[in-house]
């Protein structure tokens, strides 16, 4: 299958305080999951998209409640992050039937998963702004980590496996196939929602919508019977 487009050149420069805040938070992320994972890519891939996945909850639930207070229109928010919460489930869903996590990793997703949930809740309600930042701050680390996996399925240290039927059927895979096209598709995935991310937080400080939003892989309309 062709591969995606990806512009892996594409980070958000820090233009003030709340930027940098949320790029440190970032980099302290992207320090203790090397130290954790090293090079093993699927039960990264677990445990991250655990924490990947309550972003989107999170900013469409708080958004939601904002509406109703306000009683204005969301312009499209809600349903674009929680099709983002989704998303990143799905990609969890997949790599579980790739990579089995361990004891020891499922007890370091309930206590991370709680822990982040509670802190970014509670960002989200002091600094929308900052929060939709670090989100366009990891999904770039998210880029960057799946690119990593496919030079290792490239380079044959990876062996890239059949593609799971969850991801044949969620992404419209061909029947053919493999591990490194999922890493593919799951990677573009990453880039569009780290443009949305990043576009939400310049909007949120004051610059207008996002311009030149990383293409959207095709879905499942109906995901059900991969999930």
């Amino acid at each position: 299958m062709a591969a995606p487009f990806v512009d892996l050149t594409v980070h958000h420069r820090p233009a003030d305080l709340s930027d940098r805040v949320a790029l440190g938070f970032t980099k302290l992320m992207r320090f203790c999951a090397d130290a954790f994972f090293a090079k093993r890519y699927g039960h990264r891939a677990i445990v991250l998209e655990t924490v990947a996945a309550v972003p989107g909850m999170v900013g469409a639930t708080l958004t939601h409640l904002k509406c109703l207070r306000r009683m204005c229109d969301d312009e499209g928010w809600i349903r674009t992050l929680m099709e983002e919460a989704e998303n990143e489930r799905m990609h969890l869903m997949t790599f579980i039937a790739i990579a089995r996590p361990t004891l020891f990793e499922r007890l370091v997703i309930l206590g991370v998963q709680w822990v982040f949930y509670l802190a970014f809740f509670g960002l989200y309600l002091v600094s929308a702004r900052t929060a939709h930042r670090v989100v366009g701050y990891f999904e770039e680390e998210a880029v960057i980590s799946y690119t990593l996996y496919l030079r290792e399925l490239d380079e044959g240290r990876s062996p890239n496996v059949p593609a799971p039927a969850i991801a044949k059927h969620y992404w419209k895979l061909p029947e053919d196939a493999t591990l490194r096209d999922v890493v593919l598709v799951v990677r573009a995935d990453e880039a569009h929602h780290r443009d949305v991310n990043h576009g939400f937080a310049g909007e949120l400080a004051g610059h207008g919508r996002a311009q030149g939003i990383a293409p959207y892989p095709e879905h499942a309309d109906d995901i059900r019977m991969a999930a």
